[in-house]
């Protein structure tokens, strides 16, 4: 029936046409931005989860960002400890050298004094991000080296902060290799020839600022006994300084490991928020272009249908 009051083919072609702007317009957002999920309206469900993950992914990504400050702080201690060691292991060669009969204590001792200058410009330079684990000023610097390991969430949603430690203390006083102001410093630590009981409480080297106990120095006067006591008090020393290489070395380990799992919880985050949210490209650019044959159908549909009264009237006119 054709009505002059009331065009049904048209109101029909503009509600398909409607249809078809609505899901044009969907269409061209999702190939414009690649997200089939962009906003909450889209799907609530959804869009928190992947805002919940791309939060946790930024947060990784500091974690991650962490791991390496606290990679390269570790890598400048171990090297300095490493290049100190060798330093060391040099001067208990030539404290054995010096045991020789008939040797010449004087012109070795010049030697150890270079020596221990090395040792010192080694452990004044390995620092980083004005951090210095083998340097000794003051007990503020005995406090144990925490970094950020780690960033999880709970089957709860509760988040925590991992970390990863540096233990600065042994059994002699501290990691540190020269002490300053006291004796907690390996080459500067006294304890070490209270434990082996020597007759002298001999230290390595000698803080800046403290030097109560007898430093290894040799001269003419030397006795044989105090030579072979300098070894074994140097040789104690290398053990510790092994030590603490060894717990730098693992915990170096530990953040290499620790930031390859990042790298690919990282990943995982993103490939999951991937596929809650982003748009398949190929289906939309093909849906596009079916919808916008669509509207070119509903535009022509919607003409012929508002031709209908045009030809109820030459009717009349005829």
């Amino acid at each position: 029936m054709i009505s002059l009051n009331t065009n049904h083919g048209a109101i029909a072609s503009l509600d398909v046409m409607r249809s078809i702007a609505s899901n044009l317009g969907d269409a061209q957002d999702q190939v414009s931005s690649g997200y089939r999920i962009g906003k909450a309206s889209d799907n609530s469900s959804y869009w928190s989860i992947s805002t919940t993950m791309r939060s946790d992914d930024k947060a990784l990504s500091a974690v991650e960002d962490s791991m390496g400050l606290a990679a390269a702080a570790i890598d400048v201690a171990y090297t300095g400890m490493t290049a100190s060691l060798d330093v060391v292991n040099e001067i208990k060669a030539k404290l054995v050298a010096a045991r020789e009969p008939g040797v010449d204590k004087g012109k070795i001792n010049k030697e150890l004094t270079e020596l221990k200058a090395e040792i010192y410009t080694i452990v004044e330079s390995s620092s980083f991000a004005g951090e210095n684990w083998l340097h000794r000023i003051d007990a503020t610097d005995d406090g144990d080296k925490s970094m950020v390991g780690s960033f999880y969430r709970d089957g709860s949603d509760n988040v925590s902060v991992g970390t990863i430690t540096y233990d600065m203390s042994n059994q002699w006083g501290t990691n540190h290799l020269i002490d300053e102001n006291y004796h907690n410093g390996i080459l500067t630590n006294v304890e070490f020839a209270r434990e082996l009981g020597t007759a002298t409480e001999w230290v390595l080297m000698s803080g800046k600022n403290h030097a109560i106990h007898p430093e290894m120095v040799l001269t003419s006067t030397t006795s044989d006994q105090d030579v072979e006591e300098m070894i074994s008090v140097v040789d104690a020393m290398i053990g510790a300084m092994i030590d603490a290489a060894a717990s730098l070395g693992a915990i170096s380990k530990r953040v290499s490991i620790q930031t390859e799992y990042t790298n690919d919880l990282r990943d995982s985050l993103q490939t999951g928020v991937g596929g809650l949210v982003d748009a398949d490209m190929n289906e939309q650019s093909t849906r596009l272009k079916a919808l916008q044959t669509r509207q070119q159908l509903a535009t022509q549909s919607l003409s012929i249908a508002n031709a209908g009264p045009d030809q109820l009237l030459q009717l009349f006119q005829n």
